[in-house]
């Protein structure tokens, strides 16, 4: 683990935290967009784009969803780097055939040789200009979901203008006590901290719970960008969450609705494949070894996510 400063990588053993325990992220810095018409700067074409992930990562797993489901496999190449983040960041086995990286850090210096900051994934790069187009997830899936429907025929719109307000809504609950919820309890360094971290995102798993058994999705009975922002989360959260996280009020099985749910969308065509739980457990019980000092990683749990969901009742009811 370690972080940018001025360009040069420093070992940093911790994440950033307030006086009171608290976790904090860090903020994007890059935030160019592609359009559709090239009128960014960034065009969107095939084969001038690079995505670079974690499989361990949700903010990651995020780009990747919506890299299957807007069919941009063949539109965006993707490279992958190891589940182990310790003193280089993250590390790729053989340097990115793209970028000629051996370490994501180095992808930053080439964008910006004086940056400051974490080196994160996911990664959107230009071939074309060599930089750094974007490295915020909900970003990348926008762009995803709307600019590149003239190349590939998909145009299933997964952030609709009639439903936008909604999605926006039920993100920003998500976002913070949720997909970063389980992060606010498991860096925390108070008791108090991290206590009122699991209050909140338990509170917010019951409210999704309640909402999820009288609708088929988060914004009513059509499938949305809302959706697709928690999955990650609620995929990890019995394998990684639950126990390394400290976040053992409940499993995701233990609401039924919920469960149903994640079942329903791991199901979807092409999503299994964007799962790979071994990985999840090694990234997180490997790398965070001020919570893991030894690095052991468990055997279990074993999480059968493709039996009957059943979720289908819900659209014929309605």
């Amino acid at each position: 683990m370690g972080v940018l400063i001025d360009g040069q990588w420093r070992p940093d053993p911790g994440y950033a935290q307030r006086d009171t325990g608290e976790f904090i992220r860090q903020a994007s810095r890059f935030r160019g967009r592609i359009t559709a018409d090239g009128s960014s700067g960034f065009a969107a074409e095939a084969g001038r784009y690079h995505l670079v992930v974690s499989n361990a990562c949700p903010w990651s797993h995020r780009t990747l969803i919506f890299r299957v489901l807007k069919h941009l496999e063949d539109v965006i190449s993707v490279s992958t780097v190891e589940p182990l983040m310790l003193e280089h960041g993250w590390t790729f086995r053989e340097p990115d055939p793209v970028t000629g990286a051996r370490y994501v850090y180095e992808i930053y210096q080439k964008a910006q040789p004086d940056y400051t900051g974490r080196a994160t994934v996911p990664v959107l790069w230009d071939r074309q200009t060599q930089t750094i187009v974007n490295n915020e997830s909900s970003d990348i899936i926008r762009m995803f979901n709307s600019e590149f429907g003239g190349l590939t025929g998909e145009r299933t719109d997964y952030y609709p203008a009639d439903l936008a307000a909604e999605i926006d809504a039920i993100n920003a609950r998500v976002y913070e006590t949720v997909n970063n919820g389980v992060y606010r309890a498991g860096f925390a360094t108070t008791q108090a901290a991290y206590e009122a971290a699991v209050r909140t995102l338990f509170d917010s798993l019951d409210w999704l719970e309640e909402r999820l058994q009288r609708q088929r999705y988060l914004v009513g009975d059509r499938l949305t960008e809302a959706d697709w922002r928690l999955f990650p989360t609620l995929v990890r959260f019995d394998a990684v969450y639950y126990g390394h996280f400290k976040c053992n009020l409940r499993h995701v099985y233990e609401y039924p609705a919920l469960w149903a749910y994640t079942r329903e969308l791991y199901q979807m065509p092409g999503i299994a494949r964007t799962v790979t739980i071994d990985e999840y457990k090694a990234h997180y019980y490997g790398s965070h070894r001020a919570i893991n000092p030894t690095g052991i990683i468990p055997v279990g749990p074993r999480i059968d996510f493709s039996t009957p969901h059943g979720r289908e009742r819900l659209s014929a009811r309605a």
